[in-house]
């Protein structure tokens, strides 16, 4: 390499972190890199230049994936997962404590709020201790789901603020979960937002076994369900539209857009005011 060479065009083996250089370096026009190593005494021959290449290459695509499970919207899949999952052991172990539980207390019960009763209780030999540490697990798991709750409360605003405005942290992080994260779902078409969380109806629909879902977990979203049958179709769609375009914005943009919850509203609105007599607005088909 001569002294006129720049430092784009030096090639990845020039610099001290070669890990840095693959990932964020670049040439002007190919050239024959191997014997511009050699040259330059970064390798021993074309053998050792592929060898250092692999191992950078390698460790860079490490990096990136790091990077990229640290980012807010992946701790929110973790997190939203995580409370899904302990929410569910706990109501499933709930069930198990109150058929064992029935059979050593006179009393019976069931759900969490027994399971804090059983748990209070002082043991009366290992069979009432066993008992009672099985409802300390259940409590202990719902705790835990809850404490998950408030993390995503506080950092889904933070993750995806436009997201987190319309539908609210939880079904925020629960769209970001079953579309593999914020990216994914800000590539998505708002048809397919509109079913995330549906999918067993949706395959059933392909098959020609059911009618076509209308909506999936963002039927959870108060514009959705309290939205009277008839119109909930709408309802969904509207909602579906305004949350792609806000997941393109948190993605792309991340700038919260205080509009984007006013426009929701106003549409929200003339849907809902078909049911009282009011204006009878066409149905929302789009993305906006």
């Amino acid at each position: 390499m001569t002294d006129g060479d720049t430092d784009a065009d030096a090639g990845w083996f020039a610099g001290d972190d070669p890990v840095d250089r693959v990932r964020t370096g670049s040439a002007s026009a190919p050239a024959d890199w191997p014997e511009l190593a050699v040259e330059a005494g970064a390798a021993s021959d074309r053998e050792d230049y592929y060898r250092r290449l692999k191992e950078a290459t390698t460790e860079a695509a490490r990096a990136a994936v790091a990077e990229r499970e640290r980012a807010d919207d992946r701790q929110l899949l973790h997190a939203v997962r995580a409370m899904d999952d302990a929410d569910r052991t706990a109501n499933e172990l709930s069930e198990r404590l109150a058929e064992w539980a029935g059979s050593v207390y006179d009393e019976s019960g069931s759900g969490v709020e027994y399971a804090r009763e059983v748990a209070g209780r002082e043991p009366d030999g290992p069979t009432e201790e066993r008992v009672g540490s099985l409802a300390t697990r259940i409590v202990e798991l719902t705790e835990e789901a809850r404490d998950l709750e408030a993390f995503i409360e506080s950092r889904g605003p933070v993750a995806a603020p436009n997201l987190s405005a319309l539908a609210g942290p939880v079904l925020a992080a629960r769209l970001i979960s079953l579309a593999g994260g914020l990216e994914p779902l800000a590539k998505k078409p708002s048809g397919t937002l509109q079913v995330l969380g549906a999918e067993d109806a949706l395959f059933a629909h392909l098959r020609g076994h059911a009618p076509s879902p209308k909506h999936g977990v963002i039927y959870t979203h108060d514009y959705v369900r309290g939205t009277r049958a008839e119109d909930r179709g709408s309802a969904a769609r509207a909602l579906a539209g305004k949350l792609t375009i806000a997941a393109r914005i948190d993605h792309y943009s991340g700038d919260l857009r205080p509009d984007l919850e006013a426009d929701l509203d106003e549409r929200m609105r003339t849907i809902r005011a078909r049911g009282e007599g009011g204006v009878d607005g066409s149905e929302e088909a789009t993305d906006g």
